[in-house]
């Protein structure tokens, strides 16, 4: 049992987004938004205050989890991570997503933490985020000034910044749907089963026949942000994935990354580590049986 004393704050219930957003416009950088609460709460207890926090428990409309063949699928605010893991569209068609959130933390915490959360933490370790990073998508951002779309590409700033604005709610996320020959994978290492990742990869791959015709690589746990790995993914653009082309890029990461030495890992680890990493998510997209890990 913690010692620590969570820092007073008054806990506002909106019944709709257009209150939410009033609540957001009147408090800006002095109010912090609810949804699974599993950052947030351990958060106030340490090192973050927050005059008010706002709940979006009594909120309807954010819970839709949904799949378009043309659109892709959407995810909304209050989406858990235990809902992505029991969708079979997400295995389906994301299947870097779905093994992310299998992997996520504990059940309890799965049943409680939102995919939206854990982008807006913009942690460098965030596994659904990094899943996310890789498939690509856009965060549709709302408040009393209008709405606007801001690609994943260009949300999260540093570590802990987004691009969200104070007074914004992020509504949902909107992932491209799959084209044909997209595969997908993610693979993290940690120090115990349920623990934060040390090092994360995650890759969404288009694929005629053995040649890729297009990628996306992505890391976590390697430098302030999520990263994209791009000399990576301009050696795979239309090049036959063979061996040999494995054993190139495995040994390119390291000069695209800055790890640096924390409680979970080391510098030094990363760097050996992450090319063999990298490698092996890629192996592990194009042969199909990352779901039943």
């Amino acid at each position: 049992m913690t010692s620590r004393v969570m820092r007073d704050f008054d806990l506002l219930l909106p019944e709709s987004v257009a209150e939410v957003l009033d609540l957001l416009a009147t408090h800006k950088n002095k109010a912090a938004i609810l949804a699974g609460g599993t950052d947030l709460l351990v958060a106030l207890k340490f090192n973050y205050s927050v005059d008010n926090v706002i709940s979006l428990a009594l909120v309807p409309g954010l819970n839709g989890l949904s799949f378009d063949p043309v659109q892709g699928l959407t995810i909304g605010a209050k989406v858990t991570i235990a809902d992505i893991l029991k969708s079979k569209v997400v295995k389906e068609h994301y299947p870097a997503l779905w093994q992310a959130a299998k992997v996520f933390a504990t059940p309890q915490l799965r049943n409680t933490a939102t995919v939206l959360g854990n982008i807006l933490r913009a942690s460098p370790a965030g596994d659904c985020s990094l899943a996310l990073y890789a498939c690509g998508g856009s965060l549709t951002l709302k408040s009393k000034r209008g709405s606007r779309q801001v690609n994943l590409d260009d949300f999260w700033i540093s570590y802990g910044l987004t691009a969200r604005r104070d007074d914004e709610l992020a509504m949902a996320l909107q992932v491209p749907a799959p084209v044909r020959g997209q595969k997908s994978a993610f693979r993290r290492m940690t120090r115990t089963k349920e623990d934060l990742s040390k090092i994360n990869a995650a890759v969404s791959l288009q694929m005629e026949g053995d040649v890729c015709m297009s990628a996306r690589v992505a890391m976590g746990c390697v430098g302030p942000t999520l990263l994209r790995l791009p000399k990576i993914e301009k050696m795979m653009k239309g090049s036959a994935v063979t061996d040999g082309l494995l054993q190139k890029i495995s040994d390119q990461v390291a000069a695209e990354i800055s790890p640096i030495d924390d409680k979970r890992s080391s510098a030094e680890y990363r760097n050996k580590v992450a090319g063999v990493l990298v490698k092996r998510v890629i192996a592990l997209a194009l042969n199909g049986k990352g779901n039943d890990q």
